[in-house]
């Protein structure tokens, strides 16, 4: 894909699934690549791995204290230009309301909402400025659909969406473009990394997960519609790559279908 030829592009998540996939695809077109994620040597080894290993660097943050994590990439990144940020860090949930400690809204809200902001507002100005750059989010059909165990994932993907509208509007004035991607079930580790009700990883694969499309597919299909600027794609198979339309046109057979699965 020629669109990300030479580009400088930042992306969070890189050390596994789709963000890794992404990472791998996106160093085969030729970008250079900032790669973050909370742990330096997994990136590390992620960077080795890559083609052309010498143009990327790694730049590892806690997305769990967004402004902190903000404020560690400006003093690292300095005046670098940043032409696509890619925000697919990401944790998800496997808990009932009734069951899930308000620390755990708390921290799926820092990472998946407001991780975004920040870094968002991080590159913002100097894109604005060049009148020239791509914000991409990696959020998920569930910020369209709001399904049990995931009432937390549900609520900071639903806000992330908003946002991301009201920086497409507001950025059409300074000629940049701003995607969001809203993944389906994909097979990855996301299910394994959720967070239960008091915090800890659900350690397990659900099956909605596992019978997904390949990480590598999601990445192949995302990066594709970033390469043609699309404004928002949904990405996946089956009934999770239906549901955003069956909710817009049918919503009332969704809520019957969420409360029975």
């Amino acid at each position: 894909m020629t669109y990300f030829q030479g580009k400088t592009v930042w992306l969070t998540g890189a050390s596994s699934g789709i963000g890794l996939a992404m990472a791998q695809q996106l160093a085969e077109a030729g970008a250079h690549l900032i790669l973050t994620s909370r742990r330096a040597e997994a990136l590390e080894q992620v960077r080795l791995s890559l083609a052309h290993p010498e143009r990327h660097r790694v730049l590892a943050l806690d997305l769990s204290q967004p402004e902190a994590a903000a404020e560690q990439a400006h003093h690292e990144l300095g005046d670098q230009v940043i032409d696509i940020l890619i925000n697919n860090a990401g944790v998800s949930q496997r808990s009932f309301i009734l069951d899930t400690d308000m620390a755990v809204y708390r921290q799926l809200m820092e990472i998946d909402y407001f991780g975004v902001i920040a870094l968002t507002k991080l590159v913002l100005p100097r894109m604005v400025e060049r009148r020239t750059g791509h914000i991409v989010t990696v959020s998920s059909v569930a910020g369209k659909v709001g399904t049990k165990l995931r009432s937390g994932y549900n609520g900071a993907k639903f806000g992330v969406i908003g946002f991301m509208d009201s920086l497409r509007a507001e950025m059409k004035q300074h000629d940049l473009v701003v995607t969001s991607i809203l993944p389906g079930f994909i097979n990855t580790q996301v299910a394994h990394n959720s967070l239960t009700g008091d915090g800890s990883a659900l350690g397990h694969e659900d099956p909605d997960n596992a019978g997904g499309i390949s990480a590598d597919e999601c990445a192949r299909q995302s990066l594709q519609a970033m390469s043609k600027q699309k404004a928002e794609v949904v990405v996946g198979s089956g009934v999770s790559k239906l549901a955003p339309f069956l909710q817009r046109f049918f919503p009332g057979l969704v809520r019957r279908m969420v409360a029975n699965r």
